[in-house]
């Protein structure tokens, strides 16, 4: 399945690439794990080339440079912008002293959307995110200012990012309800190191058909293939940001590690390869700070899993979601089917039931 098999993004008319291109490593200010302007152009240019079509980024990532970057890229080949699906996201603020610089009030996305469309050196995005809960505004605010922001032409569609599922469906609910622009995706963090949106946000998006979009599907590169059990990794620019996995992540990987060496790929590839099995559309972001580190990451969609495959990694990397969740399984199956079968779903019987066929 090469890039250029397109997906619809949620409920939405829009066509994106299996895997959306992530730009938060374009750029080498601030921190230190970026790549410099011409490598980003590489990386980019390779991942357009495969066929690739969807390109993420946000107002703060290395400080505007990443914006900046693809902004002066695409001003310099006419005619090329058109044919790409380019996100990027607001609620980050970038003014030191100003309370009014960043979140999510009508003031402030007006104002960052100006400055990322300023960046970019276009008049418009495809789709926008909210990078983050804005607890001191109004979600009628932000979601009329959103519409009328996609009436205005300035954006097309939009998104949320990293907030909790009962605030994205008080959202969705009121963006229907009120005839505005809803959501089609959210963008979350989601691996085989990170499963815990499957607790809420993951059947929230199923239900109401949004896609998800992964982000750090590899962990910050613990499900790489490159990090082994009592070694340090030496030639990696996130370490000394991320760390290490501990002793449980280290149970995942090597599991990964097994797949892959019996399909005859890499870790990377199979971590991938079991984000897009999932239910619903999920388009996981990949980054990279090379050229090689795509084109390994891109290895993830000619990789098929076999069902024993998906079984084994879903049971060693099996998250620990809170209540209510754990009640959602097979007790409320027996509960609620009593030792039938409905929908294929077969239950068992509550013990207290077994000898119980009176009816009082």
């Amino acid at each position: 399945m090469p890039l250029d098999h397109y997906v619809t993004l949620g409920r939405s008319g829009l066509r994106v690439s299996p895997f959306a291109l992530g730009a938060m490593t374009f750029g080498e200010d601030p921190g230190g794990a970026g790549c410099s302007v011409e490598e980003s152009e590489k990386i980019l240019a390779t991942y357009l080339d495969l066929g690739g079509n969807f390109i993420d980024t946000a107002n703060f990532y290395t400080n505007g440079h990443s914006e900046r970057i693809l902004g002066d890229w695409f001003a310099a080949r006419p005619g090329k912008r058109e044919h790409v699906v380019l996100a990027s996201k607001f609620f980050t603020n970038l003014f030191p002293g100003d309370p009014n610089g960043g979140g999510a009030g009508r003031s402030s996305i007006i104002a960052q959307l100006d400055e990322t469309l300023r960046r970019l050196r276009t008049d418009y995005l495809d789709l926008y995110w909210l990078h983050n809960w804005d607890r001191h505004t109004p979600i009628e605010e932000t979601l009329r200012t959103l519409d009328d922001l996609v009436r205005a032409g300035k954006i097309r569609y939009i998104g949320f990012s990293n907030t909790p599922a009962w605030f994205t469906a008080q959202a969705q609910t009121t963006a229907l309800l009120k005839g505005w622009t809803p959501l089609i995706a959210l963008q979350v963090e989601y691996s085989l190191l990170a499963r815990t949106v499957e607790g809420e946000l993951a059947p929230l998006a199923l239900d109401q058909g949004m896609a998800l979009v992964p982000w750090s599907p590899l962990k910050n590169g613990f499900l790489s293939g490159k990090y082994r059990r009592g070694t340090q990794v030496t030639n990696s620019a996130r370490t000394p940001f991320v760390g290490h996995p501990s002793d449980d992540e280290f149970e995942v990987i090597e599991a990964v590690a097994t797949v892959a060496g019996e399909l005859g790929t890499t870790s990377a590839a199979v971590s991938l390869a079991w984000l897009r099995a999932r239910q619903g559309t999920v388009v996981p972001i990949v980054g990279a700070r090379r050229v090689e580190h795509l084109e390994d990451n891109v290895a993830g969609l000619e990789v098929t899993l076999t069902p024993e495959h998906l079984r084994t990694l879903d049971a060693v990397s099996a998250p620990a979601l809170n209540y209510p969740a754990p009640l959602h399984g097979a007790l409320r199956a027996m509960l609620q089917f009593a030792g039938t079968t409905v929908d294929g779903e077969t239950s068992g019987v509550y013990p207290p039931l077994v000898q119980s066929n009176v009816r009082y």
